[in-house]
């Protein structure tokens, strides 16, 4: 077994080393989600907590790790008897992204359930992280229903494994860490309050502190063995400290007034629900133990919000998380305070007033640099207008009328995003066997069952009914002579399912002079944001390419981060010729690649434009034999028409007919207007196939 880097060797990232601890003080606490940018220790400092983890007695041979003390009744190898056990270290199970459902919840032998009446079980990840740390890496790219298993589990202290009426139920209480870069993508807001704190993580701006990183890093790397001997004192100084805050744990008091000015801070910032104002009082109680008080301070409380109240206020899915730390303050004032018993001094220096650390560890950490990079830059409301008689209204916008470059020669700003509204689905035709989503018809693991088949490796979802047909016929050969059914391995069927999938849709957005009217432009940027707002929902990969001037360019590669797709969005600027062929050859060689990248997932396009294409030869015909490579291969399209004015060309719909696709107005995407969209896309793709 590999030596970990030690925990208190962590340089920095005071808020993700708090968390952590708190949650190994309390694991009522509920689980951290730790957010950040490639490279910021996250998954060190989650690796590393393990070793600090006090270590628990187990029943010797329980494959459930069963307290010797209180055994679970309802355990799969019990029932055992009280009495002494074993000691063993905290165990840190890791969960793979590509881990199975049978690999998370564990296997049972439907064979011999069914042939011998037997409940032959094999333990998943969730029993053997049973009261120890259950890690998940890139937990934002786990399959949806996996993270409900996952979450369902640390919710009700205990796993259930459902196979065709049996049954088996096992304790599972761990403690639950995720981590996740928000490029590649968001949690579903009611997948990220179901933990209990998050963390945002950056590297340090500080040349200092990154000097420290890298020196201490290589010195780990060249003897990790005598690297970690240096650090063993603070290390069993810290695991000492852990021991003590749990024993003190009972004995913290949550008074009226911290409770007062938890439920004010909850209800300041507009959280939904009553989980919040529960993970902040044992958050905050967990802080008191951990400072070595048995009173709950005013401190504590806003160190609780810091950490349990940031990703349960995101409003829709583009906003960041955050909070307003003066209007935190100003409510913690309001109702409460601190104690007038208090006095002005921190009661401990490694309590909440100081960040609530182990003991030092080396050089002073400097200031960390809470920014985030990608996605999280720049405006993340994209969500709506600037506000009538503001600044932005008042300033004349480039390709106004009767401004400079309204003629579509030159590059104009870029405009804000009108306001956003709900669209209906558009989904591909046909039957795909994509990555679980929300938007297409598919073959997938779970869903409604439509039919069997005989299993390709594991067998996982039992269609019974064809199984015991299957078996039936054989029963006087294979000598059956009790009331059971004699069932052999061949016998067994796979129940065949239908759900939805995942798309990859891929935008292709004329960004010329053309398009460069303020007002035009701005619902034009608002309803390609609606739209990402319904690729987010259904969980498709999006990719953004833009055609303008002379060229087209792949502003966005596909990805699963839509916020990151919303920004590129919001700051794309306007001018020049109608490069149309270009931006569409462009788009078909984004779909050509991505097809031998992820073969699976099927494409949708939709292209937003005026229809006009001009520069170079014959710029119509161009764009015409151009769109005729997307009817050849099939790809579902949708053109949503720009076109205003009193004289419109209908230049649109020809490049929808030339693609096999639909073409619809601005207008028209609204859902009140879009009922019959997906009808007609999907008649559009017969017709052209």
């Amino acid at each position: 077994m590999s030596t970990p880097f030690p925990f208190t060797a962590v340089v920095g990232q005071d808020d993700l080393r708090l968390a952590l601890l708190l949650n190994a003080v309390s694991p009522a606490v509920g689980g951290v989600l730790v957010r950040g940018e490639k490279g910021t220790a996250k998954s060190t400092a989650v690796r590393a907590l393990s070793a600090l983890m006090p270590e628990v007695d187990v029943v010797a041979g329980c494959r459930f790790s069963c307290a010797p003390g209180s055994p679970d009744p309802a355990c799969p190898d019990g029932p055992h008897e009280v009495g002494p056990g074993v000691r063993r270290p905290a165990r840190m199970v890791e969960l793979p992204v590509g881990a199975s459902e049978d690999r998370l919840v564990g296997a049972l032998d439907i064979e011999r359930a069914l042939a011998e009446g037997v409940k032959a079980f094999e333990p998943g990840l969730l029993a053997d992280a049973h009261r120890g740390i259950l890690y998940v890496d890139e937990v934002n790219l786990l399959h949806d229903h996996l993270v409900d298993l996952l979450l369902d589990a640390a919710a009700m202290g205990a796993s259930y494994v459902e196979r065709e009426g049996v049954s088996v139920r096992h304790a599972s209480k761990f403690l639950l860490v995720g981590t996740m870069n928000p490029e590649e993508g968001e949690l579903r807001p009611q997948l990220l309050d179901r933990f209990g704190l998050t963390v945002e993580v950056a590297a340090s701006r500080e040349p200092d502190q990154r000097v420290e990183v890298v020196r201490r890093r290589l010195a780990y790397d060249d003897d990790p063995e005598g690297f970690a001997a240096r650090w063993a004192d603070e290390e069993s100084a810290v695991r000492a400290r852990i021991v003590a805050a749990r024993e003190l744990l009972p004995s913290v008091r949550l008074g009226d007034g911290a409770l007062r000015q938890i439920a004010a801070t909850c209800a300041a910032f507009e959280v939904d629900g009553m989980r919040a104002d529960i993970v902040m009082a044992r958050t905050a109680t967990a802080l008191a133990a951990w400072a070595g008080r048995t009173e709950v301070l005013a401190e504590d409380v806003r160190q609780a919000a810091l950490l349990a109240l940031p990703h349960r206020r995101r409003r829709n899915p583009f906003d960041a998380p955050g909070l307003d730390e003066d209007k935190l303050d100003e409510t913690l004032e309001e109702f409460g305070g601190r104690n007038e018993d208090e006095g002005d001094d921190d009661p401990d220096p490694d309590g909440p007033g100081g960040g609530g650390q182990p003991p030092e560890n080396g050089p002073q950490d400097g200031p960390q640099d809470g920014s985030q990079e990608g996605p999280q830059e720049g405006p993340q409301d994209g969500a709506g207008s600037s506000e009538p008689g503001g600044d932005e209204a008042a300033r004349p916008q480039a390709g106004e009328p009767g401004q400079p470059g309204a003629s579509g020669a030159g590059e104009q700003q870029a405009v804000r995003a009108g306001e956003p509204f709900r669209t209906k689905v558009l989904s591909v035709p046909g039957l795909g066997e994509g990555a679980a989503g929300r938007r297409s018809r598919a073959r997938t693991e779970h869903g409604r069952t439509t039919g069997a088949r005989r299993p390709r490796g594991t067998l996982t979802k039992l269609h019974l009914a064809a199984t015991v047909q299957a078996a039936a016929p054989h029963q006087r050969a294979r000598g059956r002579s009790g009331r059971g059914l004699v069932v052999r391995r061949d016998d067994l069927r796979q129940a065949s399912r239908e759900g939805r999938e995942g798309n990859l849709v891929l935008f292709v957005v004329d960004a010329s002079g053309s398009m460069a009217a303020r007002q035009r432009m701005s619902a034009v940027k608002g309803a390609v944001l609606s739209l990402l707002l319904d690729a987010y929902q259904r969980r498709d990969k999006v990719g953004l390419v833009t055609f303008r001037g002379s060229a087209a360019e792949v502003a966005l590669p596909p990805t699963s981060s839509v916020d990151a797709a919303a920004v590129r969005l919001e700051s794309l600027p306007t001018g020049g010729r109608t490069p149309l062929a270009a931006g569409l050859l462009r788009a078909h060689d984004v779909l050509r690649v991505e097809r031998l990248r992820d073969p699976a997932r099927r494409p949708l396009v939709v292209v937003v434009t005026d229809g006009r294409a001009t520069g170079g030869p014959e710029p119509v015909a161009l764009a015409g034999r151009a769109a005729r490579l997307f009817a050849a291969d099939g790809v579902a399209s949708v053109v949503v028409d720009c076109e205003s004015g009193p004289v419109q060309l209908g230049l649109a719909g020809q490049l929808a007919g030339e693609l096999g696709g639909t073409p619809v107005t601005l207008d028209e995407l609204r859902a009140d207007s879009i009922a019959g969209l997906v009808r007609d896309v999907q008649g559009s793709n017969r017709r052209a196939a």
